[in-house]
């Protein structure tokens, strides 16, 4: 049991960057019309470097396409994976919020519960959310 729950933790820490970033690049896209490693520098505030090299390790996984000096754009795997951590976070966030978190803590705190919540709590989180808590 304990290493089934370990192996998990190390899985959604693997995937945890790839999430942050196709869901900022989406967020990027949606508000400016389109996405640059300086968006990214500035939304995650670290290096150029740091950004590079998580973006190619994305293209590598065919989540982002991208040129030298070109925008960052999404693949179709790439939207999916960032419309469906959005809408984890958006539940994870909205259930904090619901059980009396405040708006400011929930963002916070959702951001990192997000990548580690499964499945089964998700369900019941959203279920909670829509038809209240059970008596």
């Amino acid at each position: 049991m304990a290493e089934r729950i370990h192996k998990r933790t190390r899985n959604d820490h693997a995937t945890e960057v790839a999430e942050d970033y196709v869901e900022a690049i989406a967020e990027t896209i949606s508000a400016k019309g389109l996405c640059r490693s300086i968006d990214l520098v500035q939304h995650f505030a670290v290096t150029h470097a740091t950004v590079n090299n998580t973006v190619a390790r994305l293209q590598r996984d065919g989540l982002v396409t991208t040129e030298p000096y070109q925008p960052i754009e999404l693949t179709a795997a790439g939207k999916q994976l960032a419309t469906a951590s959005r809408k984890r976070h958006e539940t994870v966030q909205a259930f904090l919020e619901a059980m009396g978190v405040s708006s400011q803590t929930a963002a916070i705190d959702s951001e990192g519960i997000e990548h580690h919540v499964s499945k089964e709590t998700l369900q019941a989180m959203r279920r909670i959310l829509k038809h209240g808590w059970p008596r």
